[in-house]
């Protein structure tokens, strides 16, 4: 049973920053811990199990402020998007939102993104553990386009099938968007840039909202029935069931979006055309395949695959051979199994292949499974 998050919690309590919420967040009997370079809730009372089976039953809310909120508007805004990502933001309308890379010359993904479309800017969600290192390298190229940072905003997340409903009683127009839709639109009074978006798997939107009036949007949102606060341990569980990647574990410089499975984010006109970092070892591989690919991994019983779990094959005429490493892996708590995500060879990627995970010293069976885990269930 999951009774602590699987993610990596940093253990330098030096100078951590605090998030608008943190007021709330004790007063609620959050366990805070450090994380890149924040304090931050990874726990309320009811625990990691509960506040993950509640998001995926009805609805959660999650602060997420620590992460980089920045925009980019002005001539050449676009042309900054396409040189700096594979993404295809000369097709992004206004009023949607798009999944994107940032990219070094080697193909190696520096962060992933959400970059939705206002009109007349765009607004970017960036990593905590990387915002600093994103800003400095979007200035570094911006060729009189104009770029600003947020760190004056929060950021909420109201993740859940019931997330739809209740937004529809503060806010109409924000339960009317479709999935990637983006408005400003005011919740129960309170300005608000919206996207129906999320890091669950689940139906849901991420809120940002003027740090002065974040306390009294999470309280007014806690008031609806149906929700309950959530940390990041059942934010981390819930996106390793819907296969999603986290920076600086599943995802990093040395990582190809080929590779992390990713392609998807690269625009069919990128593909062709390149003109961003890394376009030609990225091209490369989408034509002829990467020497790895991250899989899905299912182990047999009970023993769950923490990251850098080493992942072996077996090899008919070799016997054991080094076939990967596990990146992220704990306890489903939907499945009530454990479930791992990791790299591993091209040739043992196929779903249904049997490998086996060194764990502790003993090699235990698992099988490449398909991802996600738990089927999405964003709304159409």
């Amino acid at each position: 049973m999951l009774t602590e998050p699987v993610l990596n919690i940093a253990n330098d309590t030096d100078a951590l920053r605090l998030t608008p919420l943190d007021a709330l967040h004790r007063r609620l009997g959050a366990k805070m811990v450090p994380f890149a370079g924040y304090e931050m809730p990874v726990q309320y009372a009811a625990g990691v199990m509960a506040e993950h089976l509640q998001t995926r039953s009805s609805a959660s809310l999650f602060d997420v402020s620590h992460m980089g909120q920045f925009s980019l508007h002005g001539a050449g805004a676009v042309a900054v998007l396409e040189r700096l990502t594979p993404g295809d933001f000369q097709a992004l309308r206004p009023g949607r939102q798009r999944y994107t890379l940032l990219t070094n010359d080697t193909g190696g993904i520096l962060d992933d993104l959400m970059v939705a479309h206002h009109g007349d800017r765009f607004l970017i969600v960036a990593n905590a553990s990387r915002k600093e290192a994103d800003a400095h390298h979007i200035m570094q190229h911006l060729d009189g386009a104009q770029f600003d940072q947020h760190p004056d905003r929060a950021l909420l997340a109201l993740q859940g099938p019931a997330a739809a409903s209740i937004m529809a009683a503060l806010c109409p127009g924000a339960a009317a968007l479709g999935f990637m839709g983006v408005t400003e639109a005011s919740i129960g009074g309170v300005p608000a840039w919206i996207s129906r978006s999320g890091y669950s798997g689940e139906d849901g939107f991420e809120i940002s909202v003027l740090a002065t009036e974040a306390e009294a949007l999470a309280t007014q949102l806690l008031a609806q029935p149906g929700v309950m606060p959530a940390g990041l341990g059942a934010r981390d569980s819930l996106r390793l069931e819907a296969g999603l990647c986290l920076y600086g574990s599943d995802i990093d410089e040395l990582t190809t979006p080929v590779e992390a499975n990713l392609a998807w984010a690269i625009g069919q006109r990128r593909r062709a055309e390149g003109g961003f970092p890394g376009a030609v070892v990225i091209q490369d591989q989408l034509t002829h395949g990467s020497h790895r690919l991250r899989v899905g991994l299912r182990p047999d019983g009970k023993a769950p695959a923490r990251a850098l779990t080493r992942i072996v094959a077996m090899d008919p005429d070799k016997g054991e051979t080094d076939a990967g490493g596990v990146t992220s892996g704990g306890f489903s708590p939907t499945l009530g199994v454990p479930i791992a995500m990791g790299y591993v060879r091209r040739d043992v990627a196929a779903p249904g292949t049997a490998l086996g995970l060194d764990i502790r010293g003993q090699i235990l069976p698992a099988q490449v499974v398909s991802l996600p885990f738990v089927p999405h269930n964003y709304a159409k």
